[in-house]
């Protein structure tokens, strides 16, 4: 996995494919493997699928105690300036999608088009803070607390049945508060960019998720609503929108993508 230096820290990135630039963001908690991994083989055939791995996760490790909106904004524009010098397009999922619209924000010459997945603007939400408090105070408090109501914030209650008794209690254990974790759910407590939604310039696509109880479907309409050129979908489906609707979000991504 190829490295580039970014105010000091190793930015960790992969490129795959052929074709204009495009690059996935990954959300918190996750990298650019375990967000994107599964729906790079859909893209690779006309695009150079980028994928880098933002400070506290993945190979890229955290620079300081804080994270900032603006540092991971440069982490993922360096390591896309890094595979094409051309425009790009970027995916950003979750904080991705915050990380990305503030990416074509401050970019607009570099951002051909962005695609909002499951994303916010306004940090405001006092229902949503009370979710991410809490969601950080828990990884203090109680270990497997924190692993449980992860699963039960990101997934759709209907999904995260279809697992099983066994099959719940596995991916709970497989849910830990790392460093990197805990600075990314932080950062989502405090972000906000609605001053900057007016500076984005690219034809984009916002996609909420109906049964999302992490990031209501309600942010994602605000969103679309505050952007100059954008188109609305929505998917049935929790937070993690990308494993339970694999095929639908990759088909409303290719679509998207096709119509020059």
């Amino acid at each position: 996995m190829p490295t580039i230096d970014v105010n000091g820290t190793p930015v960790h990135y992969t490129s795959e494919g052929s074709g204009p630039g495009l690059l996935f963001v990954h959300g918190t908690a996750a990298d650019g493997e375990t967000n994107w991994g599964h729906v790079r083989e859909h893209f690779t055939e006309r695009h150079t699928v980028i994928t880098p791995d933002f400070s506290g996760s993945g190979k890229t490790p955290l620079h300081a105690d804080d994270l900032s909106l603006d540092e991971l904004v440069e982490q993922v524009i360096s390591a896309a300036g890094a595979v094409t010098s051309e425009p790009f397009d970027i995916v950003g999922f979750s904080l991705g999608a915050v990380v990305a619209a503030a990416a074509a924000a401050k970019y607009p010459e570099r951002v051909r088009r962005l695609i909002v997945i499951n994303g916010w603007a306004r940090n405001d939400d006092a229902r949503q803070q009370l979710a991410v408090d809490l969601w950080r105070r828990l990884s203090d408090l109680d270990a497997e607390a924190f692993g449980a109501y992860s699963a039960l914030l990101i997934f759709s209650p209907p999904f995260l049945a279809s697992f099983g008794a066994e099959g719940v209690k596995a991916t709970v254990a497989g849910i830990t508060a790392e460093a990197g974790t805990l600075r990314q759910i932080e950062l989502d407590h405090r972000v906000d960019i609605t001053d900057r939604l007016s500076s984005v310039t690219a034809r984009t696509l916002v996609v909420g998720s109906t049964r999302d109880l992490l990031i209501p479907v309600e942010h994602s309409r605000e969103i679309h609503e505050a952007l100059k050129d954008s188109e609305y979908a929505e998917l049935e489906s929790g937070h993690m929108v990308v494993f339970e609707k694999t095929p639908e979000l990759v088909q409303l991504i290719v679509e998207f993508l096709d119509r020059d």
